[in-house]
């Protein structure tokens, strides 16, 4: 069951884009009612409430699959829940924008879709092909990961604990909108006054959505830490057998026994030395296109992988 619901949800996913599958939309919703509830302060403010946060959507996930005995039934529920842990609609958008301001050479336009993908997943200073890999990998093999081991809980348990990591700060939508209709319907010079008019300190009331306790934030992100840290490295000697096996194969191992590195530098240092990134600087394209063809191969490959330990009965 899990195979098909994972074949189901990865070619269901390119063609949903409607707010309906995406999960930006119900975890706004979610936060909202969570914030209305007195007894409780808003996740990023409190540890405790941070933990029910993440913790009433997947037990109640879990309850629900439970308490269903219809083997259809149970394989439709978990499929739409892995559907809309999948979507990233946005993300898709960005690079497709990105992509055709780079073939019409439009430098500063690719600066500002890189910049507004780096605001947008708080993401660090990256490249945006080393940002492609390592949302590729948050955004589908690890769920998928977390969805073959512990089902449709686990990896809406893996959604919810990134969204809180990407939003450390409240995210103002309206604001990313505008930027967005300002990066489609502008000249590049116009779009750079737009990202600095955006850039002005926020009022009081901003202020007062922003008021995060470090605590909590260092809580999700060192969870964040230990989950990924076995998957990533995982995916990471995926990536080797797709790419150039014995030049990346130094930088795997050094970074299997290097505990404390973060997971984002260990995967694309070695996505970075599977591929030939022989290009040239004024290139837009080239690095993102060649990352994003290698980040594909490694998800079929992690499905092949998968299949197979679900078709000889290693794991069900």
């Amino acid at each position: 069951m899990s195979l098909i619901s994972l074949l189901i949800a990865l070619a269901a996913e390119k063609f949903l884009s409607s707010s309906a599958w995406q999960f930006s939309v119900y975890y706004q919703r979610y936060l909202t009612l969570f914030k209305k509830i007195k007894a409780l302060a808003a996740p990023q403010r409190s540890m405790m409430a941070n933990g029910i946060f993440i913790l009433v959507p997947t037990v109640l996930c879990y309850a629900v699959l439970s308490i269903i005995s219809d083997g259809i039934l149970h394989l439709i529920v978990s499929t739409l829940v892995l559907i809309v842990c999948f979507g990233c609609v946005k993300t898709r958008d960005t690079y497709k924008q990105y992509l055709m301001a780079a073939f019409r050479g439009e430098q500063t336009t690719c600066s500002l879709y890189h910049q507004q993908l780096t605001q947008d997943k708080n993401l660090p200073e990256l490249g945006f092909g080393q940002s492609l890999v390592w949302l590729n990998y948050r955004y589908f093999i690890a769920i998928m990961i977390f969805f073959v081991l512990f089902g449709a809980p686990g990896a809406l348990f893996y959604r919810l604990l990134t969204k809180l990591n990407e939003s450390p700060k409240c995210q103002h939508e309206r604001k990313e909108s505008l930027m967005r209709a300002e990066l489609q319907n502008t000249t590049p010079t116009d779009a750079q006054e737009t990202i600095t008019q955006e850039s002005t300190p926020p009022t009081n009331e901003e202020q007062s959505c922003d008021d995060d306790q470090p605590q909590v934030k260092s809580f999700n992100e060192t969870l964040l830490f230990i989950v990924d840290w076995l998957p990533v490295r995982i995916v990471a000697f995926g990536y080797m057998l797709v790419g150039h096996f014995s030049k990346a194969l130094p930088i795997w191992l050094e970074n299997f026994f290097d505990v404390e590195k973060l997971p984002h530098k260990v995967l694309i240092s070695v996505a970075q030395k599977s591929e030939d990134l022989m290009i040239d600087k004024d290139d837009c394209t080239a690095e993102p296109c060649l990352l994003v063809r290698l980040a594909k191969r490694t998800l079929l490959l992690c499905l092949a992988v998968v299949a197979i330990l679900i078709l000889t009965g290693v794991i069900s």
